[in-house]
Order: C-alpha cells, then sequence, then structure tokens
C-alpha cells in the first residue's frame, strides 16, 4: 500500500512539473543545460551557411579604417542599414574573430548568447508564473529556425533580441531608468524593437505620468544621440537616411507572409499605408480597451484604490508589463509589410506568454501547441508558399482574437496564507 502510494505521489509531482507554473525554474535549468548539448551539436554537425555575416564584417571594416560617413559602409549585400549600435557591438566581433575569419568562434559565441537569451526569457516567464512548464519544451529544442538563426546564420536580429529581454527584466525590477537605456541600445542594434515601444509608452504614461515619463523618454534620444554622434558629425542627413530608414522596400522572393499576393500589390505603396493604418488601429483598440482596462484592474488590486497617474503605486503586476510589452510586439508583426526568415526571432519567445497568458476556454492546451507547430512550420517552409503565408495569418489571426476575447488574467498575490495554527486560533477565539 504505502510503494503504491508513493509511487502516485511521484506521479503526482511529475505532471505538476509539466503542468504548474511554479516548477518553472526547474524546468527552465533543465532545459538551459539540454540547449548547451543541442547547440554544440548543431555547430559542430550542421554545416555553416552564410548570408549576411561576411556582409557585417565588410560593413565594420569601413568604421574601423575610419570611414566615418555613413553612406560609404557598405557590404556584399549592399548599404549599411542598421543604426550605430550594430556598428559598435559587431565591431567587437570583427576583432574577437580574426576580422571574421573565425566562423567557429563566432558560432560558438552565438550559442553563448542563444544560452543567455533563453536565461533572461525563463526569468520574465517565471516572474510572470502564467505559463505551463511543459510549453518551454516546444520554445527550446523543437526549433529548427531559431537555432539556425543563432549558430548557423549569425544574423543581428538575436543581438538586439537579447539586449531587449535584458530591458524587460529591468522593468519587472522597477529599474525604469536603466531599462529605458537597455530598450535604446536594442534599437540601436535593429529598429524592430521599435514594435515594442507604443507598449512601453503607454507603461511610462501610467506609471509615471506625462511629465515623469519625459525623463525616461529623454535617455532614449539622449543614447541614440551619442551613439551616433560620430556619424553625425560627418554626414547626418546619410545616418539618419540609412540607420533609420522606415520606408526601404523589401524583396517579395524572401517574404514569409505575404507570398499569397501578387509581387505588385506586394510592392504597392497603398498596400503598404494600409497595413500601417492597421497598425495604428490595432493599437489604439488594445490600449483603450485591453491594456488600459488591465491596467486599471491591476491597479485596483494593487493599491486598493484609484489615485492620479502622476502618483500611482510601482507596477508590481509583472504579467501586465509582459502582456502589454509582447502584445504591442506582436501587433506589429501581424501588420509588417514583410516577415523574412530571421525575423522568427522576433516573437518566437513570445509566443507561450500570448497564447497562454489568458486563461480563457476558447482556446484549450492541444489546439494552443497546435498553433505554436503550425507556426513553426510555417517558418520552416523555404521557399514559402501560398498555403504556409495565409496559414502563418491564419494563427496570428487567432492569437489576436484570443487576446482580445480572452479573460483577462487577475495579478498574483503575493500575500501568503495565514497558517492553519492561526485559523485554529481565529475559530477558538470566535
Amino acid at each position: 500500500g504505502r510503494g503504491v502510494a508513493a509511487l502516485r505521489r511521484a506521479w503526482r509531482e511529475r505532471r505538476a512539473a509539466l503542468l504548474e507554473p511554479r516548477y518553472t525554474p526547474l524546468v527552465a535549468a533543465c532545459l538551459c543545460l539540454a540547449e548547451g548539448g543541442v547547440n554544440l551539436w548543431v555547430i559542430r554537425r550542421v554545416p555553416y551557411t552564410e548570408i549576411d555575416w561576411k556582409a557585417y564584417m565588410q560593413e565594420v571594416e569601413g568604421f574601423a579604417n575610419g570611414t566615418l560617413d555613413y553612406t560609404q559602409l557598405k557590404g556584399d549585400t549592399g548599404p549599411l542599414v542598421y543604426p550605430a549600435g550594430f556598428v559598435y557591438i559587431f565591431l567587437g566581433l570583427y576583432y574577437a574573430t580574426g576580422r571574421g575569419s573565425d566562423i567557429r568562434l563566432a558560432q560558438y559565441l552565438f550559442a553563448g548568447l542563444y544560452l543567455l537569451n533563453l536565461l533572461l526569457v525563463f526569468r520574465i516567464y517565471c516572474r510572470t508564473n502564467k505559463v505551463p512548464p511543459y510549453v518551454f519544451f516546444f520554445m527550446c529544442c523543437a526549433s529548427y529556425r531559431i537555432h539556425s538563426i543563432f549558430v548557423l546564420r549569425l544574423f543581428n536580429d538575436p543581438v538586439a533580441m537579447a539586449i531587449l529581454f535584458l530591458a524587460i527584466n529591468l522593468f519587472l525590477e522597477e529599474r525604469w531608468s536603466w531599462g529605458c537605456l537597455l530598450f535604446s541600445l536594442a534599437v540601436s542594434v535593429k529598429m524592430n524593437i521599435l514594435l515594442f515601444a507604443p507598449g512601453l509608452l503607454f507603461l511610462l504614461l501610467q506609471r509615471f505620468g506625462l511629465l515623469g515619463c519625459i525623463p525616461k523618454l529623454c535617455i532614449c534620444a539622449l543614447l541614440q544621440v551619442l551613439l551616433g554622434l560620430p556619424f553625425l558629425l560627418v554626414n547626418p542627413v546619410g545616418y539618419l537616411t540609412r540607420s533609420f530608414d522606415l520606408g526601404r522596400q523589401f524583396q517579395f522572393k524572401w517574404t514569409v507572409n505575404w507570398r499569397f499576393l501578387p509581387e505588385e500589390v506586394f510592392q504597392n505603396r497603398v498596400f503598404h499605408a494600409a497595413l500601417l493604418l492597421a497598425h495604428l488601429a490595432g493599437l489604439g483598440l488594445f490600449a483603450l480597451h485591453r491594456w488600459h482596462r488591465s491596467y486599471a484592474a491591476q491597479l485596483g488590486s494593487c493599491c486598493g484604490v484609484t489615485r492620479p497617474a502622476s502618483h500611482v503605486c510601482p507596477l508590481n503586476a509583472s504579467a501586465w508589463i509582459v502582456f502589454i510589452l509582447f502584445s504591442s510586439n506582436f501587433l506589429g508583426v501581424c501588420c509588417s509589410r514583410s516577415l523574412h526568415y530571421q525575423f522568427y526571432v522576433w516573437y518566437f519567445h513570445t509566443l507561450p506568454y500570448l497564447l497562454w497568458c489568458t486563461p480563457t476556454t476558447k482556446l484549450a492546451h492541444m489546439p494552443k501547441v497546435l498553433l505554436l507547430g503550425v507556426i513553426e512550420l510555417c517558418w520552416n517552409t523555404y521557399p514559402s508558399t501560398v498555403c504556409s503565408s495565409l496559414s502563418l495569418h491564419i494563427c496570428h489571426g487567432l492569437i489576436l482574437l484570443q487576446l482580445w476575447y480572452g479573460t483577462a488574467p487577475t495579478p498574483v498575490s503575493h500575500t501568503p496564507p495565514p497558517s492553519r495554527k492561526l485559523t485554529a486560533m481565529s475559530k477558538k477565539a470566535q
């Protein structure tokens, strides 16, 4: 009898370790160890594919040789189109890898970046306490495309995302100034980080009020000026137009999300304007009906009363900070003019949270896992097809519906329950 009971207890605990978010640190530790082995295996067994690394090295080599006119910095794939933070970080990699020649060392460095990124993501999930741990198996070992982006392609997108996740960790620790500094640094590596900016602005306005958020915004702007200063002094127009070119055209052959459209529609400026309007409308609707309502709910739970925005209590509901930032980015991804294969890392690590953050019955566990699988399949279909691009939009649409209609999660209370002894004493007193 005791042996059977022990086995049942062990089975229950094993099941709980997969289903209950409080076991996330344990599962995360195991997965990080496994990922170390997976990345080593991928680097040693799967051939490296040259796409942008050589061009990156050529671009920063021009800067190393003294070229400060941004319009003169270019590589085999074309002109340099990233802000100054990219130049400094990849210049460090340029020198660390023997002027970019030691590809294997670069792969190991990116494997380290992969593990650091994973640790930062897991720390966010531990703080939010929303996602069942079994989902993280799909976020780690199951994604071929993400491993490829990090250690087989050496793109700059993972660098920007790792810095962003560090910034989000700082926001969760109430270190808003440092978080804004790191957020701006991430933007200086690649502009896709700006998709998180509407959500961050909303949080700053709610947390500090209109006047209080101005110093935080100044931190973001000042870092951009300092990083770009050497280039701004030589050719300011050239630097700004090259590194922050919002109107850049994308090539139809690389698109993952709009393959089902004719190429002339894909390149049409009216189509681009429609996507921008859809993005702005989505942000407005979420800000008014999802973010604002959620903030009011967590504020009431946190403070017990409603106060003016400039006097609110600290945003200690981590789940809501993450919900607002991740949904802001996801809206931008859904309305993107084009998604290339390396752009998958822009939102891949946020998908488990977006699917499991709202405890709704509209999507049960298995359909949510199926959505993750279909999205992964769409991103692994090369070249993209009409079917894969349509399927990706359908998956994105289902996630948006779940975020819009799902029951809003309430902040987790950290008040410990009364002990049995105190409860018994209370009853006796009555």
